[in-house]
């Protein structure tokens, strides 16, 4: 007999408010390990979903059963003679009982016996469910539940809902299948409030395996999206320079627009830090506020002595108290504009050394804080901004630093004219100043290159010749104008130099391909020559002062552009060809590049005699060789090498050799070795090796071959089951210039569906090991996002 009947609510919160905290990482958790096994097995009689959630209010209800007893209007009984033969179905809803009794007069209802639940997040079984749909009042017992949508299963002794008001009395969750407890959480009593979007846990304990190891009587949490102030996992480590290390952040939803993270911080050896995130969002911006304080620091009191032999700059010493204080954010202005500043300073030049774990932010000199009003169009992109440096390398003196831009203009626009030619405009207006304005007094400038291209192509050729002019004038102070005359001999200061002059170039090329067999597949084969010529005339240009340009490294992308130095101080002469080709192999199959080489020289036909002060200029010749090569062995072991040879010397100016083999489906090793002349000779080895589905060891060897000594190593291990991973990793790595070291011990907890405790080791190990995601290997590097402490504090999001 089938009738419609709306179906009850079944607000069952404990998947909800059990799962609410479950931790949200940058890759979703390994779930592999785990036994094909659920809490609540599917049911054979559920119907296939339809619609959406917000589809179901909409939908009518279909009860089936084998025999009905009642009137309309009256109170109605259906029975099953099987197990379970009453059912109703609403769109992705399903529910199964022995026997249901409902009143449509007063709105109650009783489902007795074997009591089944399916929708598109969840399955549960009870004993009993009665409830009232008119008061919205509802009793559950004896229940046991499994998530569909997210992983999770767990149950309850009892569920009391009275409308967005209930009760779950003697409740689980845990992420582990039941018959392999690895770890689960247990709450007395959860009183649940769905209008406020909380929960409030009585008698909390988390056991992992038997073995009780928080016990929590009293704590709120969030059981939707929405937020709610309260603590966060909190993280512990051990090191050398920080001794004991111990954070707590807690969070603190202040609006639904803007909240707080603070970060009380203890270090046994230096003291008790605070730190503050700030977040807002508002309709088309966003920003954070970063503090960091710690009082009387006792690196600083300790080391006093010891740092004033190292450190001669007194400037440049460790203050008492240490700050580091950031600011990350954008502005819609319109469609058109926006708004956006990067801003940083510190307490002082030894901030970045003493409270980074990253041996990657040894080599920077100086932090940068930017400012400005940027905004794109389709032909069209400028920028109004300013800029300012601060330093960072405690061995320097301020006068080392770049100089600050205060302020800059920049626009770039380029734009089809008629059929066959491209019109554009570079240009840019600049006022440098320095912080030590005695030893760098600075000036104003601005560059104007506008230009006009024929790109002409078809389907296996190009040839896109340029013609340019360039322009740039300084307003210089008198004594910058006077420092450039001394440097020139003596001669007369001249405040207001410029220079003017066209720059020709034509690059051109061929695509030639063709079906190739190698090795039993089907491979493209292309070969691709390309020719560069450049043609600039000489101009002196000794008596233009030098803001910001430097020499650029020589590379493949060197060979064809028309400037070999950054910014505008210094304009290159030239009347150059530059030769290259490249050829790849590519799997016709699948598209993967079995080989790709490249090769190019640059063929100098006069003397280049533009260059920097101290520098000297390039004689007519040939340049260094440029080659680049990568080789995919099979699937699994690529080799690529890239070597730069220069014929006037005789000797090598570049070699790089790099391998990567993929181990199974997680492991992977990487080998690395990169030489530069006399400047720098390193090895880099990393891996992640699986010794079992479980277990896997970890490791980097980073070492200066330059100067003999470690920059990085890593050992450890890390342990994965179904719900639970465990990581153990020991550190040992450069902390500044004067090759002292420091040591960390990191030990990772990872419930996982639920969070971590400990440091964020997959963080670290994710930048030390490339590959340790194995989608890293397809994407850009991860970059260090602060220079500060490697945790983050992951808080949900704003909503606008």
């Amino acid at each position: 007999m089938r009738t419609a009947l709306r179906l009850l609510p079944l607000p069952f919160c404990i998947a909800v408010s059990l799962s609410a905290n479950a931790d949200e990482r940058l890759r979703p958790n390994y779930w592999a390990l785990c036994p094909i096994e659920d809490a609540v097995p599917a049911f054979i009689d559920a119907q296939a979903p339809v619609g959406t959630v917000e589809q179901r209010e909409a939908q009518p209800t279909d009860i089936d059963g084998d025999a009905f007893d009642g009137l309309a209007g009256v109170d109605s009984d259906f029975t099953g003679n099987v197990s379970g033969n009453v059912t109703l179905r609403r769109g992705d809803q399903f529910l199964g009982t022995d026997d249901l009794q409902f009143s449509q007069d007063d709105g109650t209802f009783v489902a007795d016996g074997n009591v089944r639940y399916q929708d598109r997040g969840m399955r549960i079984v009870a004993d009993r469910v009665e409830g009232d749909t008119i008061a919205e009042s509802y009793r559950m017992d004896n229940v046991q539940y499994q998530l569909t949508a997210r992983r999770g299963n767990g149950g309850a002794d009892h569920i009391r809902m009275d409308g967005t008001v209930g009760a779950l009395l003697g409740s689980t969750y845990s992420t582990c299948p039941p018959s392999d407890r690895w770890w689960e959480l247990k709450a007395g009593q959860i009183d649940i409030d769905t209008d406020m979007g909380m929960g409030t846990a009585r008698s909390a304990t988390l056991r992992v395996g038997k073995v009780p190891v928080l016990y929590v009587p009293w704590f709120r949490f969030p059981i939707d999206e929405r937020r709610l102030s309260g603590l966060l996992f909190p993280r512990i480590s051990q090191s050398g320079r920080n001794g004991f290390d111990y954070s707590q952040p807690i969070y603190l939803n202040l609006a639904p627009h803007y909240d707080m993270t603070l970060e009380p911080r203890w270090m046994s050896k230096r003291g008790v830090q605070l730190g503050t995130e700030f977040r807002y969002r508002n309709e088309g911006g966003e920003g954070e506020f970063d503090l960091a304080y710690l009082p009387s620091d006792g690196l600083t009191r300790d080391d006093r002595d010891i740092e004033r032999e190292e450190v001669p700059i007194a400037a440049n010493r460790r203050k008492d108290d240490r700050y580091l204080f950031s600011y990350i954010g954008r502005q819609a202005i319109n469609r058109t504009w926006q708004a956006r500043a990067n801003l940083t300073h510190m307490s002082d030049p030894r901030y970045l050394e003493d409270f980074s774990n990253n041996i990657d932010g040894l080599s920077s000199t100086s932090t940068r804080s930017t400012l400005g009003v940027f905004g794109r169009g389709l032909y069209w992109n400028a920028a109004i901004g300013a800029d300012y440096q601060q330093l960072t390398d405690y061995t320097l003196a301020e006068s080392r630093l770049a100089y600050h831009r205060l302020p800059y203009a920049q626009v770039s626009w380029e734009q089809p004219v008629g059929r066959l030619f491209v019109a554009g405009l570079n240009a840019e207006a600049t006022k440098f100043s320095h912080l030590d304005s005695d030893a760098r007094p600075g000036g104003a400038r601005v560059d104007i290159k506008p230009y006009i291209s024929m790109p002409l192509e078809g389907a296996s050729w190009f040839v896109r010749p340029t013609v340019a002019w360039r322009y740039t004038g300084y307003d210089l102070s008198n004594e910058l104008a006077e420092q450039v005359a001394r440097t020139n001999g003596g001669g007369t200061p001249n405040e207001s130099p410029s220079r003017n002059l066209p720059i020709a170039s034509v690059d051109a090329g061929l695509f030639f391909d063709r079906n190739t067999l190698f090795r039993g597949e089907q491979f493209l084969h292309t070969l691709e020559p390309r020719v560069f010529f450049l043609h600039t005339p000489y101009r002196d240009q000794s008596d233009l002062p030098v803001f910001e340009t430097r020499d650029l490294t020589f590379s493949w992308g060197q060979l064809f552009r028309d400037n070999r130095f950054s910014g505008a101080d210094r304009q290159a002469d030239a009347n150059q060809i530059t030769l290259a080709t490249s050829t790849r192999l590519i799997r016709e199959s699948d598209g993967m590049e079995k080989l790709s080489a490249s090769v190019g020289q640059i063929f100098y036909l006069d003397d280049s005699r533009v260059s920097l002060p101290n520098r000297a200029p390039i004689e007519r010749g040939r340049s260094a060789w440029v080659a680049d090569t990568t080789y995919a062995v099979n699937d699994r072991w690529t080799i690529g090498a890239s070597y730069q040879w220069d014929p006037k010397s005789r000797q090598e100016d570049l070699a790089s050799l790099r391998t990567r083999y993929l181990i199974g489906d997680e492991g992977i090793a990487n080998f690395a070795y990169r030489s530069r002349g006399d400047l720098l000779e390193q090895v880099d080895l990393s891996f992640l090796y699986p010794i079992s589905p479980a277990w896997s060891v970890i490791g980097r060897y980073y070492y200066s071959l330059t100067d003999n000594r470690l920059l990085e190593s890593i050992a450890g291990f890390q342990w994965d089951s179904c719900c639970l991973a465990a990581r153990v990793v020991a550190r040992r790595y450069l902390r500044n210039r004067q090759g002292e070291m420091n040591n960390a011990l990191m030990f990772e907890l990872e419930l996982k569906g639920l969070g971590s405790a400990g440091p964020n080791t997959e963080d670290r190990l994710r930048r030390a090991i490339l590959g340790y995601y194995r989608d890293d290997l397809y994407l850009v590097p991860p970059s260090e996002l602060r220079n500060s402490d490697d945790d983050e504090t992951l808080t949900p999001g704003l909503s606008q």
